[in-house]
């Protein structure tokens, strides 16, 4: 049974990275120079999605990540 979890850990962790990879942090060339942000803006569309798509992969990780650790011991 471990060995299920653990490819459904690998096949999480790889939509956790890409979820994050494409998750959009615009800031321009102010941002490389430490320049905060000065407005103030909510996520919306895809945005919204792929946040709240990044904390469900996150929790999916460490319940699966809980569940390995249990069945081997």
């Amino acid at each position: 049974m471990p060995k299920y979890f653990a490819i459904a850990q690998i096949l999480v962790s790889i939509a956790l990275i890409a979820t994050v990879l494409f998750q959009l942090h615009g800031g321009g060339l102010g941002g490389i120079f430490g320049q905060a942000e000065s407005t103030y803006r909510t996520r919306r569309g895809i945005e919204k999605t792929l946040f709240k798509l990044t904390i469900v992969l996150a929790v999916i990780f460490i319940t699966l990540a809980v569940l390995i650790v249990a069945s081997v011991s």
